[in-house]
């Protein structure tokens, strides 16, 4: 499981994990700057998309992928201007696609805001989607950033790979822990990595330097994931509503490894419960205490500190510095996080 390699990551407790405010401060001038950016190509004359933009705002997120593109090009040599747009293509290409999700999904919520869907319908939400793609794609055409947005436009087509192949394997019986691991690579991994990659790209980093971000990002976002997994299986209130996964049937790590550990009989009647469309509280209760009792989360947590500490192996190939050590702390942070 690699636990002799990773255990030199884990001198703190959970507790004593740097918070992300922490961690940001020593960038928040570069994120304010980042920000002013990001919100001057959203500008524009049609007074529905203004308005709902401006309630976008308003739902803030913990802006993570422009941190992570920040603190990639300061590792690999220095913030630029091009730092500024690989992040801006990024934070609109993931803005996009939480409005879309939504739309699949039929969320009513997202950070505590009625979701855009919810507030302006279908219509307008997808549209908005496809104008914050476009604006990303414009951000990278205006500034003749093509290296920039090839490896924006594979992580796009990598991540709709990852959805529409989780569409396929979303009957119980097909996923397996390979496939999961692909579909979380291309859903969740691809993004982060871009990320990763553009910051070192934007820093003027070679080959070497850019393979191995591209690794870190990708073990980053496969321990990112799994957190999320098992964030769903907590009792403590998150950012998304803790059993969603369970009541819209999706297939995650924990329940995964459950199943696998499960004697026959019991694994039958568990699939049979988990794949009804309408769950009891009891049954959802019944499917949390199955995945605890039979070492899914155990095991999910496991595979994420493995990642974790992964991707710190990586880290630690570049010279001590603040930036390695705001980074560890972000990758501690990702993994320990509430929500």
């Amino acid at each position: 499981m690699g636990n002799v390699e990773t255990k030199f990551e884990y001198e703190k407790s959970p507790d004593s994990i740097q918070s992300l405010n922490d961690i940001r401060k020593p960038i928040e001038k570069e994120l304010v700057t980042f920000k002013k950016y990001f919100q001057s190509h959203l500008q524009t004359d049609v007074f529905l998309l203004n308005r709902i933009i401006r309630y976008l705002m308003r739902m803030k997120g913990k802006e993570m992928r422009p941190m992570l593109v920040l603190l990639s090009a300061r590792l690999c040599g220095s913030i630029t201007e091009r730092t500024y747009t690989a992040a801006t293509m990024i934070e609109l290409l993931h803005t996009a696609t939480l409005i879309h999700d939504d739309v699949v999904d039929n969320a009513d919520q997202r950070r505590g805001f009625l979701s855009i869907n919810k507030v302006w319908k279908n219509k307008a939400s997808v549209l908005l989607g496809d104008f914050l793609l476009a604006k990303g794609l414009l951000v990278a055409v205006d500034t003749d950033e093509f290296e920039l947005l090839k490896v924006l436009s594979t992580a796009v087509k990598r991540m709709s790979e990852g959805e529409l192949r989780q569409l396929k394997a979303s009957k119980l019986q097909n996923m397996t822990e390979d496939k999961y691991y692909q579909i979380i690579s291309e859903k969740t991994g691809s993004l982060l990595v871009a990320c990763c990659e553009c910051g070192a790209i934007s820093a003027s980093a070679g080959p070497e330097v850019r393979n191995r971000m591209q690794q870190i990002g990708h073990h980053v976002g496969l321990a990112f994931q799994i957190r999320d997994d098992l964030l769903d299986f907590s009792d403590r209130k998150t950012g998304k509503s803790s059993g969603n996964d369970i009541v819209e049937r999706k297939i995650t790590l924990p329940l995964i490894a459950a199943l696998d550990a499960a004697g026959m009989i019991e694994r039958r009647k568990m699939r049979w419960t988990y794949r009804k469309k309408e769950k009891t509280v009891h049954e959802i209760e019944q499917i949390r205490e199955f995945v605890k009792q039979n070492g899914g989360l155990d095991y999910a947590r496991q595979k994420m500190e493995f990642h974790a500490g992964k991707a710190l192996i990586l880290l630690n190939e570049f010279p001590e510095s603040e930036t390695r050590q705001l980074f560890s702390e972000f990758i501690r942070f990702v993994i320990y996080r509430k929500k």
